[in-house]
């Protein structure tokens, strides 16, 4: 398996937490890997704030990706928006062939190549369509990140049934608790996803706290993903 999608079930719900702890696991196995976002929003020119962070979990400096800037960063708008929005904004389009491109490219020089997605699962990049279908046409397996709240089931749940009805290969669900809330409901979440979707939940990551602790807790995760991918 040469890549992942990892999407999530809304903005902030911890994606590059994820993906920057999962980078570095796979790299601890011996794994050339290289993290990508199609489009960032919300970032000023240069190399993405989303990409900086995966590689100080991944205990990279930007030489590393050096050669592969425009690779990996194909689309940054500066408005924190959708991508479709923010590219009508800036009077800009944002071309599939372009990202499709970028990706292949990515994956001739590296073992793994780990997509974050911008936003949740069905966020437009034009008007008809999401970038679920760039994903989709790369046939790209998907790991899911939900945060881990009131409401989350409904939101997860949501989630895998728009994946399952495209036809996706789902790897799992990881949920973060982002927020302090009653922990029956956090407890009760992951159980319930799983036992109504069938999909295996992964587990959970703690409330916010410095990267290595974060990947402490990520290494239980990272077997279980690990398994998965071989």
């Amino acid at each position: 398996m040469k890549s992942l999608f990892i999407t999530g079930t809304g903005t902030g719900v911890g994606k590059t937490v994820v993906t920057g702890c999962l980078a570095r696991y796979l790299q601890e196995k011996g794994q050339r890997v290289v993290t990508q976002k199609w489009v960032q929003t919300g970032s000023k020119a240069g190399l993405p704030l989303d990409i900086k962070r995966h590689l100080k979990f991944m205990g990279k400096s930007l030489s590393y990706i050096k050669d592969h800037l425009d690779l990996i960063a194909p689309y940054t708008f500066e408005t924190a928006c959708s991508p479709h929005l923010a590219a009508r904004i800036d009077k800009r389009k944002i071309h599939k062939s372009r990202i499709i491109k970028a990706f292949q490219r990515l994956s001739s020089c590296f073992d793994l190549v780990l997509v974050e997605g911008t936003g949740g699962v069905l966020v437009p990049f034009n008007t008809r369509e999401t970038l679920a279908d760039i994903a989709k046409d790369l046939r790209l397996p998907v790991l899911v990140v939900a945060e881990n709240k009131l409401g989350a089931i409904n939101h997860t749940l949501l989630t895998l049934e728009a994946l399952k009805a495209r036809g996706f290969h789902i790897l799992g669900v990881i949920f973060n608790d982002l927020k302090k809330e009653d922990k029956k409901i956090l407890d009760d979440n992951p159980k319930a996803v799983e036992a109504y979707s069938g999909v295996e939940v992964f587990g959970v990551l703690p409330r916010r706290t410095a990267e290595d602790r974060l990947y402490r807790s990520f290494r239980g995760i990272g077997d279980k993903i690990w398994r998965r991918l071989t």
